[in-house]
């Protein structure tokens, strides 16, 4: 099997662990876990990991004059991205948050234009507009009763934060990962968000039942931890080793049809027509704000 092969099944490993991760996470909250808790044992478990990695690969020292930019990549990239996802989770469906995550290139697309002046385009505008209307569907319209998704519309409005926090991440972090190796960079990252998450994890995390926690419980544990947060990061390196960065990136929308077709095989949710409504109208933004547009001068 040739080194392309490999680099196309790596990616789309990563692309599954993410999409099955609605789902399983959704499946230990809030009956073992809540929302807040459950990022304390995402970080706690990825910093460990990330740091343990850390020294066997060539040590770098952090540049004083980038510690401002860490402190919000890890903010909004561990801290707050991770905080709104759980609690989202724990509040809606799995179905919710696999087309919300899909919103995130839109949200990108505006905080480059913001940030650092990227070219607005009449399609982009429009794709932009779309993603958020696709969003407020669900927002408004996500008013079915369940007893595992007590506040459905709050749940997504906090999918749309978390998006945003993501995307504000990937703006910022973009000049931090070319200067640093990735392990040293999330290292602090991961740690730096711990701590600023902490506060406010710390109260449901020791609120959990650890000595009485069943095998099903624990083994979605380690799949967040070890799954979703280490092993992506490590199958998309190898990945991008050799494929392009637009290759991968097209791997990212098989998300959401992973992550619901795994929700509703499991019996963990179900297609509504706002739902589908919703997911048509956010792919359909996500593609023209990230299609290539050729532009005259």
């Amino acid at each position: 099997m040739d080194k392309r092969t490999l680099a196309l099944i790596a990616a789309f490993g990563a692309t599954t662990i993410y999409g099955l991760n609605h789902t399983i996470a959704k499946e230990v909250m809030p009956a073992h876990i809540q929302g807040f808790g459950f990022v304390q044992v995402r970080l706690l478990g990825a910093t460990a990991l990330f740091w343990i990695v850390s020294f066997f690969v060539p040590k770098q020292r952090i540049a004083r004059s980038d510690i401002p930019r860490m402190l919000l990549c890890s903010f909004f990239g561990m801290a707050l991205n991770m905080l709104c996802f759980f609690k989202g989770i724990e509040l809606s469906t799995p179905i919710n948050s696999a087309v919300l995550i899909t919103i995130t290139p839109i949200l990108v697309f505006v905080f480059s234009a913001v940030l650092i002046k990227e070219k607005l385009l009449l399609p982009r505008i429009i794709g932009v507009a779309l993603g958020f209307v696709g969003a407020l569907v669900l927002i408004l319209f996500g008013s079915e009763i369940r007893q595992d998704a007590p506040n459905i519309p709050l749940g997504n409005l906090l999918f749309l934060f978390n998006a945003a926090g993501f995307g504000m991440y990937l703006v910022l972090v973009k000049s931090l990962s070319a200067k640093y190796t990735t392990v040293h960079l999330l290292k602090w990252l991961f740690l730096i968000g711990f701590l600023m998450a902490l506060p406010v994890t710390y109260k449901e995390f020791n609120a959990v039942s650890w000595a009485t926690l069943p095998f099903e419980a624990i083994w979605r544990f380690g799949y967040v931890v070890v799954g979703t947060t280490f092993m992506t990061y490590l199958l998309n390196v190898y990945a991008l080793k050799q494929l392009k960065a637009s290759t991968i990136g097209v791997f990212t929308y098989l998300q959401p049809l992973i992550g619901i077709a795994y929700a509703i095989v499991v019996g963990a949710d179900v297609f509504t027509p706002s739902k589908l409504i919703a997911a048509v109208v956010v792919f359909m933004g996500v593609y023209l704000v990230t299609k290539r547009y050729e532009t005259t001068v």
